[in-house]
């Protein structure tokens, strides 16, 4: 049975007003819907930005902040490129930050990049998160002006509106919870939400490859559905490649699960770019006149324009970046113009390419079949990238597919469509959970024998071996937003008033070994992921004293930590149990 949507009607009791940012490496853009009870929800879209010389259905603004010397914000988005364009930011001595969504990557993803490929780095006094805040200050302003410019009555609208208003990011696959803490920080530092647990709970997260399913199922991919069928989807951004798979599970109502763990590669379009720049510096204008670092960036702006547009068999590319007075025919520049082979452009993108093959055969390796591809994203508008794709995929049995309407807002309408109609139930964990642990020291054990030396003795007795690390959820494990994950510790301490918080570390681990049982192997493999905080002053004041070793008088907590996987961020509680019964306690998730 196909799938045919239709968006329930508002059940609220008030009207509400939901802002969905897609913060892009390049580029961003704002959707929202205003609520109302009873009502069908609607996305819009914000089509003008301050500066911008025409407004689209496609419109976006460039992810740009120009600081002054004392670090005020000067220009944002197209203005700042103004600035630039015109040479006010240099005369004034400002500070161009583009690029800066990269800086939130997790390590494990920019270990991938190449030394050409390294990513600039922020200005001495800004942190990703100050601005990231500036940033998102300015998208709510745009927001708010293009509400109140649009719809009836829209100042008196936005006024009764903007103290609940609530936010939905969409944010690349390879992100997790340190990610989504520094995002939702700087959403308190910009002043949109209050810094307690109501206002954070106003800020929701959603990956770029659900966002992006949510998108392509509005426009064209529905038509494609069926139960039990497959779909992949491509966002191809101007940071990050990000690759997911769905199958549709149910159609009434509309229930679609993930099935294989998502994938994430920084390879997004701004990379070629940085290789183009460090071909033309350091190989191809090489000891000529135009080997100046500022001279090659310039070039580089040039040839963002005719990126997008390169085709394969249609001869060398010409770059426009000067006067007739700039001229090297040597390294192929004649009166302004920088001429490049097909294939010198076309090396250019190979890097991206082959990462989007490699993560799209692994996710058919998971799947165990051939499978549509949906392409969204603003790298998707690459005739290079998506005919290159679109050959080799054929030959594997793939369809490569573009979605109708502007893919470049996929992000931004699809986070919306994740708040408004929540499509996915299950989602497929990238990394394998646990916490460590102490062992109990078993003699006939070999690697217990091994780890005697560093065994010690509890409260109660018992010897002990440390560096256990015990698994609460799988790599690859499917997950629903309701199942929990539990893991059992004790705290053993002398007095009882330091049981009134239970601390536990959530460990997640990359490495290849299907069951690890020791942190101390392959150290590197296991990191910390978050430290989960919990009240568990009620479980503390029924706590006996115990005598142990050597008639020492110890108190004792046994409890669980209780962990939701399946949502799009990571939620947890503290249980235990009394008289037979189990009570628990709300938890706090601290990252970093």
């Amino acid at each position: 049975m196909a799938l045919k949507l239709d968006r329930l009607p508002y059940h609220g009791l008030r009207r509400k007003l939901v802002l969905a940012f897609d913060v892009g490496t390049t580029f961003s853009g704002v959707s929202y819907s205003i609520l109302d009870p009873g009502e069908v929800p609607k996305i819009f879209t914000v089509t003008m930005y301050p500066g911008q010389t025409s407004c689209g259905g496609d419109s976006k603004v460039p992810s740009i902040v120009e600081y002054d010397a004392i670090g005020a914000v000067r220009a944002v988005g197209a203005e700042a490129s103004y600035a630039s364009d015109i040479g006010e930011a240099e005369e004034k001595g400002w500070t161009r930050v583009e690029w800066f969504k990269l800086h939130l990557s997790p390590q494990t993803l920019r270990l991938s990049l190449a030394d050409s490929e390294r990513i600039q780095p922020l200005p001495q006094n800004k942190t990703v998160v100050d601005v990231l805040a500036d940033f998102v200050s300015y998208l709510y302003r745009c927001a708010r002006d293009h509400i109140q410019r649009t719809h009836a009555a829209g100042d008196q609208l936005f006024s009764s509106l903007q103290n609940q208003v609530e936010f939905v990011f969409g944010h690349p696959n390879g992100w997790g919870g340190m990610q989504q803490a520094q995002m939702r920080r700087a959403v308190v530092v910009a002043g949109l939400v209050p810094d307690m647990e109501t206002g954070h709970s106003r800020v929701q997260f959603v990956t770029e490859g659900e966002a992006s399913l949510h998108y392509c199922v509005h426009h064209g991919l529905s038509e494609m559905l069926t139960v039990g069928s497959n779909v992949m989807i491509l966002d191809a951004g101007g940071g990050t490649i990000d690759i997911s798979s769905f199958s549709l599970s149910s159609t009434s109502p509309t229930v679609i699960k993930e099935v294989a763990p998502a994938e994430c590669r920084l390879q997004g379009s701004v990379f070629v770019n940085r290789r183009a720049y460090v071909y033309l510096l350091e190989e191809k204008l090489k000891d000529s006149a135009f080997d100046d670092p500022q001279d090659v960036e310039g070039i580089v702006q040039h040839f963002e324009l005719i990126k997008r547009r390169f085709k394969s068999q249609n001869g060398p590319v010409f770059i426009r970046f000067g006067t007739s007075r700039d001229h090297d025919p040597e390294v192929g520049i004649t009166r302004g113009v920088l001429k490049l082979a097909e294939d010198e452009v076309a090396r250019l993108f190979v890097p991206s390419l082959e990462a989007i093959l490699d993560a799209v055969y692994e996710q058919k390796r998971l799947i165990g079949g051939n499978l549509p591809v949906f392409m969204v994203g603003g790298f998707a508008s690459s005739d290079w990238l998506f005919t290159s794709l679109q050959q080799r995929l054929r030959t594997s049995g793939m369809k490569l597919l573009r979605p109708d309407g502007y893919t470049n807002k996929a992000v931004a309408d699809g986070a919306l469509s994740f708040y408004l109609d929540h499509f996915v139930s299950t989602r497929v964990a990238k990394t394998a959970y646990g916490t460590s642990c102490n062992r109990i020291y078993r003699p006939d054990d070999p690697t217990h024998l091994a780890r005697y030396p560093q065994s010690f003795v509890d409260a109660e007795g018992w010897l002990l071996l440390p560096n256990g690390f015990t698994a609460i959820l799988s790599k690859g494990t499917s997950v629903s937003e309701d199942r929990e994950y539990r893991c059992s510790l004790v705290f053993d301490v002398a007095h009882a008033q330091e049981l009134n918080s239970a601390i536990a570390d959530i460990t997640v681990y990359r490495g290849a070994d299907p069951v690890p049982q020791w942190t101390d192997i392959n150290p590197g493999m296991f990191e910390t992921l978050c430290t989960v905080v919990g009240d568990t002053s009620g479980a503390a004041a029924s706590a006996l004293p115990r005598r142990g070793r050597h008639g020492k008088l110890y108190y004792r907590l046994k409890f669980q930590v209780v962990l939701l996987f399946g949502l799009a961020e990571l939620k947890a509680q503290i249980a235990w149990r009394e008289k037979g019964k189990e009570l628990r306690s709300p938890a706090k998730i601290v990252y970093g």
